[in-house]
């Protein structure tokens, strides 16, 4: 049986929903922590195992049984990596046969503005190595679903205001992410392997920016303004500190070029090309 954690959430459904098309419901299980939230699993047949990643001993019992895990990481960055270690000890604990985690891929990472915000996924890579666990890592680039959040909702009107400068970006829709994460946990050949999961090309928010351009036939301008006048425009617009704090430091890791790389791995994975850049700022943007 496979279970995915964190299938309420955004990656997590769509594996879930992915898994439906290519096996039964009564091979697959979610783990949640409110049950109510997976009521709509439940109706398909799906099994649903309830237990916070904070509770290891109720993470052993919710495994039971369980061959495949598919581990998405924790959204909560108090402790998270004590969370992380929980989910694979209950997964050791259960006899679980096989692991996979969602983790990130990044250069630069020892020297990078996100060390402190990335940190848990590699230490949580290194410890389900150590595990004895049978293992596959899913290492991300940023999902291009974030480019709203930093080029703004209005964009395509107001223009791009954020300092990553020339620095490009792998990025890889969430869709396209939950798609591959499905396709290996219904085949084997994975065991004990690495991918770097990226989009076929880097690009950087002045290409976002000519890219809308040409999608709404008018210029849309990208401005890469200072640190300083970036956090205070969003001071200005009653961001908490930890928002204003988060955002600075993935436009300086993204000017530190982290994740400009690229990588075949989730064309592989998927049979086809990635979603194009092109085609999710049109979906995103409502072009």
């Amino acid at each position: 049986m496979i279970l995915v954690t964190g299938a309420t959430g955004q990656l997590g459904t769509i594996v879930v929903n992915e898994l439906l098309k290519k096996i039964p419901a009564s091979e697959l299980a979610v783990l949640v922590r409110d049950e109510n939230k997976a009521a709509a699993f439940q109706q398909q047949g799906v099994s649903i195992r309830v237990a916070t990643y904070q509770d290891k001993a109720a993470l052993a019992t919710a495994l039971q049984g369980i061959d495949k895990v598919l581990f998405i990481s924790s959204s909560d960055f108090n402790d998270r990596l004590g969370q992380h270690k929980n989910v694979v000890d209950a997964a050791k604990t259960a006899g679980v046969k096989h692991l996979l985690y969602t983790g990130v891929t990044m250069q630069n990472f020892e020297t990078s503005p996100l060390n402190t915000f990335m940190s848990d996924h590699y230490q949580t890579d290194a410890y389900i190595k150590a595990s004895g666990l049978t293992y596959t890592l899913l290492q991300h680039s940023l999902y291009a679903d974030v480019i709203p959040m930093f080029a703004g909702p209005q964009a395509t009107d107001t223009g791009i205001f954020f300092p990553a400068g020339e620095g490009k970006v792998s990025f890889a829709v969430r869709q396209d992410l939950g798609e591959a994460a499905a396709n290996i946990l219904v085949t084997e050949g994975h065991e004990n392997k690495t991918y770097e999961l990226t989009g076929e090309v880097a690009y950087s928010f002045a290409d976002i920016a000519t890219t809308l351009s040409t999608l709404v036939g008018k210029t849309v301008q990208y401005i890469s303004p200072e640190p300083a006048a970036f956090e205070e425009a969003l001071k200005g617009l009653g961001l908490p500190a930890e928002i204003i704090g988060m955002s600075a430091a993935f436009a300086a890791g993204i000017q530190n070029n982290d994740f400009n790389y690229v990588s075949p791995a989730l064309e592989q994975l998927l049979g086809r090309k990635p979603t194009s850049l092109q085609a999710y700022l049109k979906t995103a943007y409502n072009l």
